[in-house]
């Protein structure tokens, strides 16, 4: 009997901290794959932004989280060009000849700090925050990757962010083999911009700016928290609120993306470890 091949997940931690539901999802959806598919698999969180801390090259798989605050203002800070290093030595070792490539997947935060890095739009702060369990729209590069296989168009997920990534920057994009995926729901009363939600940096790298580790169980405990309930109310008004409590229980919206998408990610790491 041969012995499992053991996959090294490191989970970066961007929250600094504060509460989320983000890590837990995560967790749980690394726990429920390897069930699922009997592997041996070793999962380690790095507190980067509290503690400076960053994996080495030594793992398979990187999940990167969202985490709050400006994706422009911590430019130049320690524990940025320690996450900024560890992505350059992850490149360069996807460029290499070694058959065991390193994958990658940026959340939230996580995925406005990689645009920025690769200049890939214009970032700045929402006129109001968005939230919500909102629809995200495909592009053509998007209804090909096969991250994205078996969702819909549009699809559902958790989008809570007060910041954004638009106006796409074309001829880098095209300069760097990138490929936009996803943006953000038709606005047809809002002359602005759509939103970039989803890129793919690489073959090994992606992003989203959605939360597609977000689960129903965790996002309703968060929104029937007494004063969760009120600033959703306050800032988005009590029927934005009631529909969203009507989503959780929707199986074709969260819980569909939260089961796909991550999944699908994983498959393909795996499947090229195993080979």
């Amino acid at each position: 009997m041969t012995e499992k091949q053991n996959i090294k997940v490191a989970i970066l931690d961007l929250y600094a901290g504060v509460e989320n539901e983000g890590m837990r999802g995560f967790g749980e959806i690394l726990m429920r794959y390897q069930e699922k598919n009997n592997l041996d698999m070793t999962v380690e969180i790095f507190e980067v932004r509290n503690n400076c801390e960053v994996p080495g090259t030594d793992f398979d798989i990187y999940i990167s989280s969202g985490g709050p605050g400006s994706p422009l203002d911590t430019e130049g800070t320690e524990w940025e060009k320690k996450y900024f290093g560890l992505i350059d030595q992850l490149e360069q070792h996807n460029l290499s000849d070694d058959p065991q490539k390193k994958y990658g997947f940026f959340v939230c935060h996580s995925f406005q700090l990689m645009c920025r890095r690769y200049n890939l739009g214009y970032i700045n702060e929402r006129r109001s925050a968005s939230f919500g369990i909102l629809p995200v729209h495909k592009t053509k590069a998007g209804e090909k990757d096969a991250t994205f296989e078996g969702l819909d168009d549009p699809f559902y997920a958790v989008d809570s962010r007060s910041w954004q990534v638009i106006n796409p920057n074309e001829k880098q994009f095209t300069d760097l083999g990138m490929r936009l995926l996803a943006i953000e729901k038709e606005r047809p009363h809002i002359d602005l911009p759509r939103a970039m939600m989803a890129v793919r940096y690489s073959d090994y790298f992606i992003g989203t700016q959605f939360h597609p580790e977000a689960d129903a169980r965790g996002i309703k405990n968060w929104l029937l928290k007494p004063e969760k309930e009120k600033e959703v109310i306050d800032e988005h008004g009590r029927d934005k609120y009631n529909q969203m409590l009507e989503f959780l229980d929707d199986p074709d919206k969260l819980m569909h993306t939260q089961n796909t998408m991550i999944p699908n990610f994983l498959d393909e790491a795996v499947l090229s470890l195993q080979d």
